[in-house]
């Protein structure tokens, strides 16, 4: 294994850990309803289920926060904050909100009627949750590619150009409000969409009078990639390719909570400004006040100063760098993962880990469960408990990919703890062979079911039950 390349900063403020017993991450397990996501904080050792708003922020960025300006209209701190996203994004309007669902919310109650169909390169849980409520229908036009963990595709987060075409000869482009493009693509591992598939997306859809927008919580991320991987943006910089990929896009939602650093905040940002001034009317009904919307002063100024410190290239490198660490010491021991390693997570591949957990069984729930009993890890389940049910029929989705989600937060963790991981993870797959049963449904919520489902083991001899802890 290399040397792993020192991080670009220094620590100067520690948060305890606090270490648990089997037993007690049994019990905690127990509580929770075997659902990671209902676990305390407290009884988790590293944390790996989001990097959404669990990351470090710099000195910077806790300097700034004493200069938020918490009047109710007009802060100073807003224009701060639309400065920078004019400065790094590029788009002119912008709502703020208080993160990004809120900004998915604004932007489907604007654009989406009953009747409507909206292509997208991969679901995702929030994202199309909005849409399904406002009366869409999510239409997954991303490559086959991304949906084969093992594939090496460098661009798995690409649009099937041919798939969008054949939707908009359906369905009409009357019926499509906007394209949905992730970068990156967050269900599918973290994976990039290139700066060519996107200029050729963007083409295709103003053809056909219908805009895109751009699920920006990672973009940075993707911009990288693109620099690493498309030849012709080698030699431009982070910030720069970041610019070109919004510049081929009519609007993003932005969860600032990623690439931003930053523990709360998101906004949506739109060129079209009759679009613009419809989402401030909505933004003061549902958020607040259209030059805060939802967050403080302190929030929006942290924000600006993390969209500056985010493309700085040895930031975003030490960054994609820990998160291929770990992925290359997991996929050295032989785990399935989703190939190549993405931007912000490893994603092991737990149908092909579990073969014999029935998928009615939940592998990647049931897996996640496994690895934190045995450390105190916890991961996130992205797989048919995250998909949900069809609207109309009431069945159970199941992707393809059943994954589950070791996200890294960003400035966080050391590389002793990306060791410990590999090695609970890599202890568990050896003793996959014993997990041959799953979990089942007790309690199971109607929409985004994968936060506060509830389940049980299905026999009673699996080693998650209660009675298998000595």
């Amino acid at each position: 294994m290399p040397r792993h390349p020192a991080e670009p900063w220094r620590i100067k403020m520690v948060e305890p850990l606090r270490t648990t017993t089997r037993r007690q991450r049994q019990q905690a397990l127990q509580a929770a309803g075997y659902n990671i996501s209902l676990l305390r904080s407290e009884d988790v050792y590293i944390d790996l289920y989001t990097d959404s708003g669990t990351n470090a922020m710099s000195d910077r960025q806790w300097a700034a926060m004493m200069t938020g300006d918490e009047a109710y209209a007009g802060a100073r701190s807003f224009y701060r904050l639309e400065a920078a996203v004019r400065e790094y994004y590029g788009y002119e309007h912008l709502i703020p909100t208080h993160q990004g669902r809120g900004a998915e919310n604004i932007l489907s109650r604007i654009l989406i009627r009953p009747g409507h169909h909206v292509p997208g390169n991969m679901y995702f849980t929030t994202t199309r949750a909005h849409q399904e409520l406002n009366g869409g229908t999510f239409h997954d036009v991303i490559i086959d590619e991304a949906h084969d963990p093992a594939c090496e595709h460098p661009f798995k987060g690409n649009v099937d150009l041919a798939k969008l075409e054949r939707l908009i000869d359906d369905v009409g482009p009357r019926s499509i409000p906007y394209v949905c493009v992730a970068a990156t693509v967050n269900m599918a591992g973290g994976q990039p969409i290139s700066l060519a598939n996107l200029t050729r997306v963007h083409e295709l859809a103003h053809r056909h009078g219908i805009p895109v927008i751009l699920d920006a919580a990672r973009a940075v991320e993707n911009a990288w990639f693109i620099k690493q991987r498309e030849k012709a943006w080698r030699e431009h910089s982070v910030a720069a390719v970041l610019r070109e990929i919004c510049a081929r896009t009519d609007g993003a939602a932005m969860s600032a909570k990623k690439d931003s650093y930053a523990n709360i905040g998101g906004w949506l940002a739109l060129r079209d400004p009759h679009l613009a001034e419809q989402a401030r009317n909505l933004v003061v009904l549902y958020e607040g006040l259209h030059t805060y919307g939802g967050m403080a002063g302190r929030d929006m100024e942290a924000i600006s100063v993390g969209i500056a410190e985010s493309v700085q290239e040895e930031n975003i490198k030490a960054r994609i760098d820990q998160v291929a660490y770990l992925g290359q010491q997991l996929a050295d021991a032989g785990l399935p993962l989703v190939r190549p390693t993405g931007g912000h997570a490893v994603c092991i591949d737990a149908a092909a880990t579990l073969p014999r957990v029935p998928r009615e069984q939940f592998p990647a729930q049931t897996l996640a469960a496994a690895l934190y009993l045995d450390s105190g890890v916890r991961a996130a389940e992205r797989g048919a408990v995250s998909a949900g049910r069809d609207r109309a029929t009431g069945e159970n989705r199941y992707p393809r990919l059943e994954l589950v989600r070791l996200t890294i937060p960003r400035r966080v963790y050391t590389q002793s703890h990306m060791d410990l991981v590999a090695d609970s993870a890599i202890r568990v797959h050896k003793q996959r062979d014993r997990l041959d049963s799953g979990l089942v449904f007790v309690h199971e919520p109607e929409n985004l079911r994968f936060f506060q489902a509830r389940f049980a083991p299905a026999a009673p001899d699996s080693p998650l039950a209660p009675a298998q802890i000595s």
